[in-house]
């Protein structure tokens, strides 16, 4: 069983991801770096409501910003998206070996079936 405490960074991460909001911010950010204005332009909403969109994309670790003069520039920070796609390689490979394993079975029981008289 894996300790709580070794969860809680991917699940913030994961949290993060979950809106989509979030999820187009951190696409923007794989382009090039951007002013917290820059990246709400897009999306209607008042510039403070976006800043805790960012706030959390921050605290999780997906983004990092540094402040220049009176502007701060957020930056995608790739090592926490490692984290989320090392997750899920993990559960993919898990499901796959499962899914070879039914195969096998399947493959089996219709073999027998074939053979029994």
């Amino acid at each position: 069983m894996i300790a709580t405490a070794a969860l809680e960074p991917i699940d913030t991460v994961f949290r993060a991801l979950a809106d989509p909001t979030r999820r187009r911010v951190l696409e923007r950010l794989s382009q090039s770096p951007a002013s917290a204005s820059e990246l709400a332009a897009p999306f209607g909403m008042a510039l403070p409501s976006f800043v805790e969109h960012l706030g959390v994309l921050e605290r999780c670790g997906l983004v990092s910003s540094q402040k220049a003069g009176r502007v701060r520039m957020y930056r995608l920070a790739p090592k926490r998206l490692r984290l989320a796609e090392e997750w899920l390689g993990r559960q993919r490979e898990l499901w796959e070996r499962r899914l070879d394993q039914l195969d096998e079975y399947v493959i089996q029981l219709k073999n027998d079936r074939k053979n029994t008289p």
